[in-house]
């Protein structure tokens, strides 16, 4: 991808995203239904670039950019190995974009100042007691993550056309739960619920402008504890 065409396609994208987000009418919880967690859903680039022909389209962008995700450590004692979005506690005084930021930094070693908030997503209740925000931000192109080796095992560019694959969502009927589990096919493996609910409504809203909600969705027995 040339450097002019990148910068065309992350300007599409970035419109496209700020442009949903702000016609969309999020739900909060009430600060009593959990603990208050924030959660970023940042993009970037796929790290690797994409050969592009003529003027970048939704396609090009689309398969170019990325999420950043993380495998949490294998040595924490709450969800070690799991994919996560990079987040955590808010702390007192507090709000959600600045616990994000703090926790990308802390996390992966990402900088970020409030000029890269893009919007806010749904608030969603897990079953381990948590009330996550997540809090959609611009990373933009070409940058370098560190990973906390007391936190993260890893970190990942996951392209967002790998979230817009024709078999995601995955809906599962387990025993005992009176909805579907949801979980987002990355690759042959996937992501459980709750990081596959925020995937999904990130894909609906900010790439496919729909009104989705996600609240409803289940969350598997290993997510719970």
């Amino acid at each position: 991808m040339t450097c002019s065409y990148a910068m065309e396609c992350n300007e599409q994208l970035k419109a496209r995203v700020a442009k949903h987000l702000n016609g969309f009418s999020r739900t909060s919880a009430d600060a009593d239904q959990g603990r208050s967690a924030a959660v970023a859903v940042a993009i970037t680039d796929g790290g690797t670039g994409a050969n592009l022909h003529g003027m970048p389209s939704f396609d090009d962008w689309q398969s170019h950019a990325a999420l950043i995700l993380t495998k949490r450590s294998s040595k924490l004692r709450n969800h070690p190995g799991q994919w996560a979005l990079p987040g955590g506690r808010i702390d007192k005084g507090e709000s959600a974009e600045q616990a994000a930021m703090r926790e990308m930094d802390e996390e992966i070693g990402l900088k970020l100042d409030a000029s890269a908030i893009i919007g806010r997503l749904d608030d969603f209740i897990t079953r381990s007691g948590f009330i996550m925000t997540p809090v959609v931000f611009w990373v933009g192109p070409h940058r370098e993550f560190v990973a906390n080796e007391a936190e993260v095992d890893s970190i990942h560019r996951i392209p967002i056309s790998e979230f817009m694959r024709e078999d995601a969502p995955m809906l599962n009927e387990e025993e005992g739960h009176g909805t579907p589990v949801l979980r987002m096919p990355v690759g042959s493996n996937w992501i459980a619920a709750p990081t596959a609910a925020i995937l999904y409504q990130f894909r609906e809203v900010c790439i496919s402008g729909r009104d989705t909600r996600v609240a409803h969705f289940e969350q598997p027995g290993f997510a719970w504890r």
